[in-house]
């Protein structure tokens, strides 16, 4: 592990120039796209428990609907 660690420090500080550009297009590209693929995974996971969330809200309000009409029926009668 030790060497490990010795090798990773010897590697970051024996660094070279690439001898590359990376001009602004490139540069808002990628921050574009690591927005859109978090925000996509932000998204999938809400749709996975949206869901269910959704089904349960309209069985409490089909209920609730069922017992003011039940109510309602009982009060007529």
């Amino acid at each position: 592990m030790r060497l490990v660690t010795v090798l990773a420090v010897l590697l970051a500080i024996i660094v070279e120039p690439a001898h590359a550009y990376i001009g602004p297009g490139l540069g808002l590209g990628a921050i574009g796209a690591f927005f859109g693929a978090l925000l996509a995974g932000l998204l999938a996971i809400l749709g996975f428990f949206w869901y269910p969330i959704k089904r349960l809200r309209r069985r409490r309000r089909e209920r609730r609907e069922a017992s003011v009409a039940e109510t309602e029926e009982t009060g007529r009668s």
